[in-house]
């Protein structure tokens, strides 16, 4: 009888103030989306970096007869440096994992297929390319041993890491992802607010209900409990349409993208794995704003 008299309230409660509750699931929906962008944006950064970072190289750039770097003074690098300087990288395993050497033309023929339609690089010939040694490290995070070892050695122009490229990459969109997680933070303060603020006006317009309730001894829960179910349904409401337009987002957006470049990207098996947390976070936000509002203005 207890049940069916809570369920009655709220089916009236919520046909009372559909508008408002509506009203609490949009926001709702929008700052779930917001935080599950965040959090989905640093799981892609995470993802990114895992898959670039595997394929870092360090590029030791020889020296060539009309290089004007200041360690190529002498001129081209000679047989016996560059077979130094291999014999040095077979010495670093297991921390070199593989080196591939790049020949002049081969440098010149890769440089032409990447700018084929630049005009800049068509007067460039095979003689002013630097061979190479580009060098794939078991760990990436290490790159300064190889580039502390080899830079200013005897026939080496330059040492270059990709990683040098990639960090300000990942950087920005790190930023961006605590950027969204600073606005879906600002979104649930608004949701807080407009949750304890339906609250209120719903035990306003029905202080007559509570005060007989008091009056026939019912218990402090179950005067709240009706208001605390109206509240968690509505926020629920909104997070499922949240995680509905993440996993849309997800699915056919970066799946797009996913088929059209060669990048990890995150999938809806990331989606899934955020959304209980999600939704256990705005049902405790819900009930626990709900529970602080109602025992201030019922004091019950």
């Amino acid at each position: 009888m207890r049940a069916q008299f809570i369920l009655s309230e709220l089916w009236v409660a919520l046909r009372r103030n559909l508008s408002m509750s509506i009203s609490v699931a949009l926001v709702t929906m929008v700052s779930v989306l917001f935080l599950g962008l965040g959090v989905l944006a640093q799981r892609q950064v995470d993802t990114m970096k895992d898959y670039w970072y595997d394929r870092v190289q360090v590029s030791i750039f020889l020296c060539t007869a009309k290089s004007d770097l200041p360690n190529c003074a002498t001129g081209s690098v000679t047989q016996s440096q560059r077979k130094d300087i291999r014999t040095q990288l077979d010495a670093m395993r297991p921390l070199v994992k593989n080196v591939y050497p790049e020949s002049q033309q081969q440098a010149y023929t890769r440089l032409k297929e990447q700018y084929k339609d630049s005009a800049t690089y068509r007067e460039i010939t095979p003689a002013q390319m630097p061979e190479s040694f580009r060098v794939q490290l078991s760990d990436p995070t290490k790159y300064d041993v190889i580039t502390s070892a080899f830079i200013g050695a005897p026939g080496v122009g330059d040492v270059q890491d990709q990683r040098r490229i990639l960090d300000p990459l990942f950087n920005v969109l790190r930023g961006l992802s605590f950027g969204a997680l600073a606005l879906a933070s600002l979104m649930v303060l608004c949701s807080i607010l407009l949750v304890a603020t339906t609250i209120r006006q719903t035990a306003f317009s029905r202080r007559r209900e509570t005060g007989i309730m008091r009056l026939v001894g019912a218990s402090a829960f179950n005067i709240q409990l009706p208001f605390i179910l109206e509240t968690l349904i509505a926020t629920v409401v909104g997070t499922a349409l949240a995680i509905g337009f993440l996993w849309a987002a997800v699915r056919y957006g970066v799946g797009y993208l996913g088929r059209q470049l060669p990048i990890n990207f995150i999938s809806t098996a990331d989606v899934w794995l955020i959304t209980p947390w999600l939704v256990l976070a705005v049902a405790c936000m819900a009930i626990l704003t709900a529970w602080l509002t109602l025992r201030r203005y019922l004091k019950v």
